[in-house]
């Protein structure tokens, strides 16, 4: 596969989409892997300083994933439901924000800000958990499975277009609300090739102006220049 990366203007920053809702944030080497879940080839990350997690739901919190990823001080962010689960699994020292909070933290040296929300609603019948959105470096935004809106340009949409708790119209009007310099269509791991294909097919054409919808296959990096 072809490795690129993301210019940064501390640097140098690399994003890997590693399947589903899993990626890997590299920043003057220093990485940040983000909900390495169960639909995800998140063990192939290498080089992992840090980790995040959006929600509880084994999508993204694979604990076997993480019991193979832990092999060197790593830090942890999560909310309050994934902490559980991870100290159920043997992971001690989990940092957690409150809820319906934003909290500035610095993580494995890396600046980010962590804002927790409700799950977006799959089923009134249904628990929605809470659900982290997560701001790294104030470039790249990962919602996790809700469509928080930030209050400042970004300049990375991980933009989740599949699930049992949306519908395509709502990630075209998020794209359109947030309308970041590129998006990447993450989420997909439950669709067929053929629904991820249109889904990113009718992305592309009602993207805002100024948006470039950016596909990645799994497993691989980009080039993007950054202002």
């Amino acid at each position: 596969m072809d490795c690129h990366a993301v210019l940064h203007e501390s640097g140098r920053m690399h994003i890997t989409h590693l399947g589903h809702a899993c990626v890997l944030i590299e920043i003057d080497g220093t990485g940040v892997l983000i909900d390495p879940g169960s639909l995800s080839a998140a063990t192939q990350a290498r080089g992992v300083d840090a980790m995040l997690f959006t929600h509880s739901h084994v999508d993204h919190l694979d604990t076997d994933a993480v019991a193979e990823l832990l092999n060197s001080p790593t830090d942890i962010v999560a909310d309050t439901a994934s902490a559980l689960i991870l100290r159920d699994a043997g992971v001690e020292e989990v940092n957690t924000v409150d809820a319906h909070s934003t909290a500035r933290l610095d993580v494995a040296g890396i600046g980010l800000s962590a804002t927790t929300v409700q799950h977006a609603t799959i089923h009134c019948d249904l628990p929605s958990p809470v659900n982290n959105a997560y701001l790294v470096a104030d470039e790249v935004l990962h919602p996790g499975d809700a469509f928080w809106q930030p209050d400042r340009p970004v300049g990375v949409l991980m933009l989740p277009i599949g699930g049992p708790w949306m519908k395509l119209s709502e990630s075209i009007d998020y794209l359109r609300t947030v309308s970041p310099k590129v998006a990447i269509p993450i989420h997909q791991g439950g669709l067929a090739p053929a629904h991820r294909a249109l889904h990113c097919d009718l992305l592309t054409k009602l993207a805002p102006a100024g948006t470039r919808l950016l596909r990645l296959v799994d497993g691989e990096r980009t080039d993007i220049a950054m202002s």
